[in-house]
């Protein structure tokens, strides 16, 4: 998918983070400091970053976006190339419109396509819309590689969500999942 006319003014891209201008990295910033409403961090944004970009303009705005970048989870003694999505948001004045979905579905299809496994931490209110997609909250336990060794990380147990594309692995579902280490928040 390069860039995509959906009618009504409204275009969808998909890009690598290479591929994006300072001003356009500036303005997907710009849009997650307003949806997050100030509880979005550096550190948070370095997540977002290293991967593959939705980016949804109306008239030439960007109103929504979301990333998926590549982690490795340890799972049953096998490390798995896991496509995180990160950063998902729409501009307050623009949800509840599909765009969420528009997003989720452009990332969703780059999971399947070079990814075993798609997995996320969902907020309260991004819960329903992944559930509705098909993601389903992680039941067994969830921990990390920490540089102290594997740790488990049960503040995160029931916001991790995991989606296995059609026709792929198959996890066990009482099992524990350890992501790979990274600064700030691991989830």
């Amino acid at each position: 998918m390069g860039e995509e006319e959906m009618g009504a003014g409204r275009a969808v891209s998909l890009r690598h983070t290479a591929q994006l201008a300072a001003g356009e990295l500036r303005q997907v910033r710009e849009l997650l400091d307003g949806a997050f409403e100030g509880d979005f961090g550096d550190e948070d944004f370095e997540h977002a970053l290293g991967g593959m970009h939705v980016l949804v303009h109306e008239g030439g705005e960007l109103v929504a976006h979301g990333s998926v970048v590549q982690r490795r989870v340890l799972h049953q003694g096998r490390a798995l190339r896991t496509g995180y999505v990160e950063a998902v948001a729409v501009r307050a004045d623009r949800r509840r419109c599909g765009l969420g979905g528009t997003v989720m579905g452009a990332l969703e299809g780059v999971v399947e396509r070079a990814y075993v496994l798609g997995a996320l931490s969902a907020s309260a209110a991004g819960a329903r819309l992944y559930a509705g997609r098909g993601w389903r909250v992680w039941g067994g336990e969830i921990g990390v590689l920490g540089p102290g060794g594997p740790e488990r990380l049960p503040e995160e147990e029931g916001s991790t969500y995991v989606w296995e594309p059609p026709g792929g692995i198959r996890l066990d579902p009482a099992g524990r999942l350890d992501f790979d280490w990274r600064n700030g928040d691991v989830l």
